[in-house]
């Protein structure tokens, strides 16, 4: 069905793109005091923190340049013509505020405010932040144990950081499947690769049955028969997507805390994102544009036109 024309983007036909107030892709701003949150079927959230980074910071500042760089985006796709802000309710639903000082405090008011979502039948697709951001939001989403497909450069599967850190961007998956939030048979992790530490990560993954496809078996197969594998895996059940821009090779997205070589180029970004259509997406999430990184805004144009292109596959 038709969305109320109150949610549809501003045209840059109507308003240059370079003027007025940048929200995600032109949406209309919702709080969820205003009138029309209740109607509101897919939202667009920023989450302004990075406090689980442990190198390289900047992520805090992602979700304001994703914004700048999306008033670039179009009401239509560019090959199968979907429309997606015609298809459901979409709205910039602003930030979460966190606490920079309190990684717990900031956890705690980043699930409040999904569950305020996830209470009013909103599905959220979320600019980070650090790859910390999705443990919250999936404590929010997870009324019973979630499928996942996540593409990175990393597993996120580390029991620790720092002779017992237990929360960073480098855990928040490994939290996860302890606080049964993600179904281990039911997550696939795309792209892995790079220099490790050691093999813990990836052997916990193998303990629990979590599916690694590392870069190496990914350009092996080609996109469409890993793509197919994740879909079986997590079949037609609840699932959330996760994305980090690291998964792209720094050629293409130098702007992230943690770059790997050899990953991805930016068309094989997106298609990755089209092979999604058909599964039940409860939510997604772009984790690691850091702005410092990359002044031009390039890795925030391609991290925005990942998000459009999961928005229509969570409309698929």
């Amino acid at each position: 069905m038709p969305s109320d024309s109150f949610f549809h983007p501003v045209s840059g036909f109507d308003l240059p793109r370079f003027a007025g107030v940048p929200t995600f892709m032109r949406l209309p701003h919702v709080t969820p005091d205003h009138a029309q949150f209740a109607k509101v079927d897919i939202g667009l959230v920023g989450v302004p923190w990075d406090s689980g980074t442990t190198n390289r910071p900047g992520p805090r500042h992602g979700p304001r340049q994703l914004r700048d760089a999306s008033t670039m985006i179009r009401a239509q796709h560019a090959t199968n013509g979907m429309r997606p802000f015609e298809t459901a309710n979409c709205a910039d639903l602003g930030d979460v505020g966190p606490n920079p000082a309190d990684i717990q405090d900031s956890m705690a008011r980043i699930t409040a405010f999904y569950q305020t979502l996830k209470a009013n039948n909103i599905r959220p697709l979320t600019a980070g932040g650090d790859h910390l951001t999705s443990l919250p939001v999936l404590r929010a989403l997870a009324t019973q144990p979630l499928g996942m497909i996540h593409f990175d450069s990393h597993t996120d599967l580390f029991h620790s950081y720092f002779g017992g850190t237990m929360y960073t961007h480098g855990t928040p998956f490994r939290r996860a499947v302890e606080e049964n939030l993600l179904d281990p048979k039911r997550v696939i992790q795309i792209g892995i690769r790079g220099t490790m530490y050691d093999s813990e990560d990836r052997d916990f993954a193998e303990a629990v049955g979590i599916r690694i496809v590392t870069i190496e078996e990914f350009f092996a197969r080609g996109i469409k028969d890993v793509m197919a594998e994740a879909r079986e895996i997590v079949g037609d059940q609840d699932t959330y997507v996760s994305y980090d821009i690291d998964f792209v090779d720094p050629t293409f997205a130098p702007g992230t805390g943690t770059p790997e070589v050899g990953g991805p180029n930016s068309f094989q970004a997106l298609q990755v994102c089209r092979e999604l259509y058909g599964v039940n997406i409860v939510g997604a999430d772009l984790v690691e544009v850091s702005p410092p990184f990359d002044a031009s805004g390039a890795t925030a144009f391609l991290g925005v036109s990942i998000m459009f292109e999961m928005l229509c596959a969570m409309l698929a």
